[in-house]
């Protein structure tokens, strides 16, 4: 399999000779499973004049960043829909899929620290906050009637039996280093596994959706959500039984105490020993 890059292209706190903001192109590369090294991960990074704000610049920065890669990525994700169209065009005019996902994990560590340190090291910079992105919120959906689970459970692990996922047998799936979500072994990880008959086409399907993560909306009724992409949202059930109630608010606690992090498998059954589908999540604030 190949690699997939996580990008921004967007104003910085930086103004040039002009009093113009100073853009910049991020690129970086995403971990894929649980034991990769952070500082093995590909990065580039370039600024921009406000003058050249365009797809074709974009482009020229993204096939220098492939030159230097040595590879072009299979996918690039991005999570900035004000700048779907401009990162759309400038990844189709290379040959690339360009995916809205809010499963940037390493970009927002990234983007956090040249906030920090780099920055104001900066000729012209201006302090102040980092504006967050506005996301839509749209009406959370219903799965697909063959594509629900049959059952589901609450349950968690260990994050050193997390460790062990290179031996597991998945089907689909992806995961990150835990030391990136500062995690440390001994921490509690909460999740979901949902059990199908038709346990292999479900995590297909979901393969597909950009995961960003699940949560417990208690909000107007009690409904566990998985939000995808940028902005999609998914019912994966309603809640009405205390007895779950008080699971999922358990879930929802665990994953704050863990910074995030929780998970997803899908299994033919509860005495399976593989995974159609395992999926190490983290839920950030962009």
């Amino acid at each position: 399999m190949g690699s997939i890059w996580e990008i921004d292209f967007y104003s910085r706190p930086i103004l040039d000779d002009n009093q113009k903001k100073i853009w910049e192109v991020l690129v970086c590369e995403s971990p894929l499973d649980i034991d990769t090294k952070a500082d093995s991960l590909f990065r580039y990074a370039q600024y921009c004049p406000s003058t050249q704000v365009n797809s074709g610049s974009l482009r020229a920065a993204l096939q220098e960043a492939i030159n230097q890669a040595g590879k072009a990525p299979i996918k690039i994700r991005f999570f900035r829909r004000q700048m779907n169209n401009m990162i759309t065009k400038a990844c189709q005019d290379l040959g690339i899929p360009a995916q809205p996902s809010r499963r940037t994990l390493v970009l927002n560590q990234w983007l956090e620290q040249r906030m920090e340190e780099v920055y104001p090291q900066e000729p012209g910079y201006q302090g102040g906050a980092n504006p967050s992105v506005r996301l839509e919120k749209p009406l959370p959906q219903r799965l697909p009637d063959a594509l629900e689970g049959q059952q589901w459970v609450f349950v968690t692990l260990d994050a050193a039996d997390l460790a062990e996922m290179p031996e597991w047998e998945i089907g689909f799936g992806e995961a990150f280093p835990l030391e990136l979500a500062k995690v440390s072994p001994e921490a509690r990880i909460p999740g979901i596994l949902i059990f199908s008959p038709r346990a292999l086409p479900l995590a297909g399907w979901m393969s597909g959706l950009e995961l960003a993560f699940l949560k417990f909306d208690a909000s107007e009724e009690a409904r566990l959500l998985l939000e995808t992409g940028v902005s999609d949202s998914w019912i994966v059930a309603n809640i009405k039984k205390p007895q779950i109630l008080a699971e999922a608010k358990g879930f929802e606690e665990a994953k704050q105490k863990a910074n995030g992090v929780h998970f997803i498998g899908i299994q033919s059954d509860p005495k399976a020993e593989s995974f159609a589908g395992f999926w190490l999540l983290q839920e950030v604030n962009l």
